[in-house]
């Protein structure tokens, strides 16, 4: 049973190949499309077969025929509407169910009808990354079965552009790589749905761990694409964590190239970070790992930033006696905790008012949020910067974590000066947010492993210790060895570290609650 309705519908300067026909159609007449891009059950599907039951279709179906064909087959998206329809004729007989009003497209070729599917599904947000990858995968297919010529990125980018889907060379590399990299040993991950920004920090891990590989060398490329598959099958479910895909290769290039993992860590997150052993910090946009936090911070009533909290009495470690070194740029920072707190006075009887510089919103919160903010910062620098196993969480008092240890001393050996001193001023600004130095001795140790470094130089008070684990540049150092070097999100961070340091300590003061009291 077939009906027109109104047979020709062309728009102005359209031409005869563009133009619509109306139609009713039987739906045993018109076939799903069978390479629709959305893979995924229509998660809508019974509220939309609801709808239709009460209020009937609401728009035609767009279909088209191939060449020879007597039937139909939906042409930019309805596939999810066409089976509803004949789910509710098969079910209740109704004939409203039966007969389709159809806008009619003329052929044009397979790749067409594929695009003009894959830009519905798109515009409709019910595609995930993989869908779309596999959809532009199939139409560069079929393209170059049509007799277009081998089609590189660049130039099926443009014919993608041409056919009303736009994407740039950099999104078809992504898509590519998606394709033929990950979907064969991540199936799972990249079908719960990852997205973009997902898959280049993937990208980039993979790119950063095989340049290391073969410049150590560790292995041939071939060994390291065998090891990287088996690794992403090992970690592939619906609930990614990236994190573990890196501890892996890190662990495995330590072990084939007799590194230190933590050396490892850190040429990789030099990598990942765009820079080399003497190059600026850039930003790599496929290695974007922001995670956002609220860093909002209370103030006073009168707007001036709240006084910070000098702490309960505490233990301090006692610095060695050193030789004169007034005027050399290798002196070591040995200022006492006295002498902190005499210029601190000093500052403060002067009645200036240091400025109050703040990195976005300000940090707010509760006592217990901004712990964990701070444990959450400290965590993630310390990672990005081969520190990751030192920082622990210190639950109910102090800042909300510790540092287990003192840098692993092989890094001496394989680190380069700059990496080296990078990794130094950033454990030094850890210890120092941390307090290590100045806690209550009670507090700390039940955090701190028998055999640290730590630990007995906290008990000996010796700072000597201290100093001979950890290089202590000259503090003058600081900028070009660390402020210069740290890429955006490091910089972010320690950024966000030093503020929330600052909120905690006036939360504290505004709640007259002592930091280091037992929880």
């Amino acid at each position: 049973m077939t009906g027109k309705a109104g047979l020709r519908q062309s728009g102005t300067g359209q031409s005869a190949r563009d133009s619509l026909e109306l139609v009713y159609l039987d739906v045993a007449r018109i076939k799903p499309y069978e390479h629709n891009p959305r893979r995924a059950p229509n998660a809508e599907f019974d509220r939309i077969k609801a709808s239709i039951r009460v209020d009937g279709l609401g728009q035609p179906l767009v279909v088209t025929q191939r060449p020879g064909e007597s039937d139909y087959l939906v042409h930019a998206g309805g596939n999810t509407r066409l089976r509803i329809l004949k789910e509710l004729f098969a079910e209740t007989d109704n004939p409203r169910f039966g007969t389709v009003a159809c806008v009619v497209r003329p052929w044009t070729r397979e790749a067409d009808v594929l695009l003009a599917h894959l830009r519905e599904n798109d515009l409709r947000g019910e595609l995930t990354f993989l869908d779309k990858a596999l959809a532009v995968a199939d139409a560069k297919q079929l393209l170059e079965e049509g007799g277009t010529a081998e089609l590189t990125q660049a130039r099926l980018a443009e014919v993608l552009t041409r056919s009303g889907y736009g994407l740039s060379q950099g999104l078809v590399s992504q898509m590519a790589y998606v394709v033929e990299r990950l979907r064969p040993v991540l199936p799972r991950t990249l079908e719960s749905g990852i997205g973009r920004p997902q898959v280049a920090r993937i990208r980039a891990l993979d790119r950063a761990a095989r340049a290391l590989w073969v410049e150590r060398p560790v292995d041939t490329e071939a060994e390291y694409d065998q090891v990287f598959e088996v690794l992403c099958r090992r970690y592939d479910t619906p609930d990614w964590d990236i994190a573990n895909l890196r501890r892996a290769l890190e662990a495995e290039i330590a072990e084939r190239a007799d590194i230190s993992i933590h050396a490892v860590s850190i040429e990789i997150d030099a990598r990942l970070s765009g820079r080399g052993a003497n190059a600026p910090p850039k930003r790599d946009e496929d290695s974007d790992w922001e995670i956002s936090l609220d860093n909002d911070e209370p103030h006073s009533d009168n707007g001036v930033a709240a006084p910070v909290n000098p702490g309960p009495p505490a233990h301090t470690i006692k610095p060695p006696q050193q030789p004169d070194t007034t005027g050399s740029a290798d002196a070591s920072n040995t200022r006492t905790r006295a002498d902190v707190s005499s210029s601190q006075t000093a500052d403060e009887d002067d009645g200036n008012e240091a400025p109050n510089i703040t990195i976005g919103a300000p940090a707010r919160g509760d006592v217990k949020s901004l712990r964990a903010r701070l444990w959450t910062l400290a965590s993630r620098l310390a990672q990005r910067n081969g520190l990751g196993d030192l920082v622990r969480p210190l639950s109910g008092q102090g800042l909300g974590f510790i540092l287990r240890d003192v840098p692993d001393p092989a890094l001496v050996d394989q680190l380069d000066e700059d990496a080296l001193a990078q990794v130094s001023m950033v454990w030094w600004h850890l210890a120092a947010c941390a307090e290590l130095t100045v806690a209550p001795l009670d507090a700390l140790l039940p955090a701190l492993p028998e055999e640290s470094v730590l630990r007995r130089a906290l008990v000996e008070q010796d700072a000597g210790l201290l100093f001979a684990s950890v290089w202590t540049l000259d503090p003058g150092h600081t900028g070009y060895r660390l402020w210069r070097r740290l890429d955006e999100r490091d910089w972010q961070d320690l950024l966000g570290l030093m503020d929330t340091y600052r909120a905690l300590h006036r939360t504290a003061v505004a709640g007259n609650q002592n930091l280091w009291s037992p929880p």
